[in-house]
């Protein structure tokens, strides 16, 4: 990759489920209800790259 080349839309969503589920893990030490929700949200995520993932196989 080049110093400049643009991150695909998977590798944007995969960073997105990253940010998520360590914001998830870092909110169960203290708000549980924010914590499943943050998790629920990256489940979301994790769906729409799989869906991408395969629709590129096809």
């Amino acid at each position: 990759m080049g110093l400049f080349s643009r991150k695909s839309k998977t590798d944007k969503l995969r960073d997105k489920y990253k940010k998520l589920t360590e914001e998830a893990y870092k909110l169960s030490h203290s708000n549980r209800r924010l914590s499943d929700q943050k998790t629920a949200e990256a489940e979301e995520v994790l769906k729409e790259i799989e869906k991408l993932e395969s629709a590129e196989e096809k």
